[in-house]
């Protein structure tokens, strides 16, 4: 990392990575500055709380000097912007956020988690099983993880853990955002068509994970999972002295007294996550951390008190025969493999699964089918859309029948008013019965702490 002060300017610094290292530059003692024209919760706050909320939404390119460093440009932001316009008359250098990264993290040794799904929890469970044994390391990651404060740490250390995004890496620059930190151990995870707005074939999309293996260099190291096939299929082509690891879904078991890990023949360690994807990702991590001087019994020790990543199938409220999850979910893969955990961890209450369509891939009445059979394990599906967000993207509208039709559910209850939606789940009989709210936005509006308290109580 540059121990020299730098002037920073974020174009964009509302987003949910960006405005985390926008905080960890000022906290390593350079001078950050930054605009968006729209910031919400809980980025505002944030950036409030450590001096860097803009004084005005809105592009200010009479904040762009000569006098900058650097000029990180968000992926939300326009070709068009006013002051990357004027950033690029003035010849100011301009990187994107895996750029910098990439720049500040020259010497470390860099491990990249990618995948479709179950990054963001891999990535999470590195980190804790790390910062347990007080190691030094760098980390960038997508959630907020209990025993971290911030979502990027930048310092002297002598390696990085990064959750490698696919997703574009600026409007000046299309390319896979974890194409440009150039791993040294890299992972995929499982791969499931994604982003059909800039991946608008399944094909596309999967090619830039081939790319990504590919870039392993020479004694590089490459971890996947042999359970997904697209990333088998990846992951066995040959490469010249590259090291290839393949791993499975961990030895595991659940009862009334909790989720265990099966360790040496019969021994149970305690855990506090479940689900066949989550011991998938534990799998991961525990090669990656293996490479890094973590042995498999130093794993098992930290672990029995990984909590989980934010938004990960995190528990919000329970009663003696009741809980309410929310997760992230909103790709078909990751519904699919949420609502299977909650069921299998379950079996004998029903399940209330509850999904917001939200993304641009969700949104697209031509990717809706990739949602088939999605949330069949659940008694009750339920899909939430907003109308104006499907008009917002410029998409062609989509029908209740539309949803109904793609998940192959006649029976799902779908609401396009979150009033009626929240109305709906007051109503129910909740003996005997769980709820699970996945989304990456906020159904509406809909407090969903205030909402299984209301329930539940």
């Amino acid at each position: 990392m540059h121990t020299k002060k730098q002037r920073v300017h974020f174009i964009a610094i509302g987003g949910s990575v960006m405005h985390n290292l926008a905080i960890a530059l000022k906290e390593a003692g350079h001078d950050v500055s930054g605009s968006d024209d729209e910031i919400f919760e809980p980025s505002r706050s944030t950036l409030t709380k450590h001096g860097l909320l803009p004084e005005k939404e809105g592009w200010f390119p009479e904040l762009i000097t000569s006098s900058l460093d650097v000029v990180v440009l968000g992926m939300h932001a326009r070709k068009d912007n006013p002051e990357l316009l004027k950033a690029q008359q003035l010849g100011l250098k301009i990187l994107s956020f895996p750029e910098y990264i990439y720049e500040q993290s020259r010497d470390k040794q860099r491990i990249v988690i990618s995948g479709s799904h179950g990054k963001t929890t891999t990535t999470a469970i590195i980190i804790h099983v790390l910062n347990y044994f007080k190691r030094k390391f760098d980390y960038i990651i997508g959630a907020k993880v209990p025993g971290i404060e911030y979502t990027v740490r930048l310092s002297n250390a002598p390696i990085i853990i990064i959750e490698g995004d696919e997703y574009l890496c600026s409007p000046l620059d299309p390319t896979p955002k974890f194409l440009k930190y150039q791993h040294h151990i890299g992972v995929i995870t499982g791969i499931a068509w994604d982003h059909v707005n800039v991946f608008p074939s399944e094909e596309e999309y999967v090619r830039q994970f081939d790319l990504f293996a590919d870039q392993t260099p020479k004694g590089g190291i490459l971890i996947y999972c042999e359970q997904d096939s697209m990333a088998l299929m990846i992951g066995k082509k040959e490469r010249a002295d590259v090291q290839e690891i393949t791993y499975k879904s961990h030895g595991h078991a659940s009862d009334n007294n909790g989720h265990f890990f099966l360790t040496n023949g019969k021994e149970r360690t305690p855990i506090k996550v479940f689900g066949n994807h989550n011991f998938q990702n534990l799998s991961a991590a525990k090669e990656v951390l293996k490479k890094i001087g973590i042995t498999q019994e130093q794993f098992f020790e930290a672990i029995a008190s990984f909590e989980g990543a934010a938004g990960r199938l995190q528990k919000v409220f329970d009663n003696t025969t009741s809980t309410v999850y929310k997760d992230f979910a909103h790709a078909p893969s990751k519904v699919k493999a949420t609502v299977k955990a909650m069921k299998e961890f379950y079996p004998s209450r029903d399940l209330v699964a509850c999904l917001e369509l939200h993304t641009y891939s969700s949104l697209n009445k031509k990717f809706l089918p990739q949602y088939k059979d999605s949330m069949k394990a659940a008694q009750t599906q339920v899909v939430y859309f907003n109308p104006d967000k499907v008009k917002d993207k410029n998409l062609e509208a989509i029908s209740v029948d539309d949803v109904r039709s793609a998940f192959a559910s006649n029976g799902m209850q779908v609401f396009t008013d979150a009033n009626e939606l929240q109305a709906f789940l007051e109503k129910q009989n909740w003996k005997n019965k769980n709820l699970l709210m996945m989304s990456s936005g906020n159904f509406g509006g809909i407090n969903i702490p205030a909402l299984s308290e209301k329930i539940l109580s």
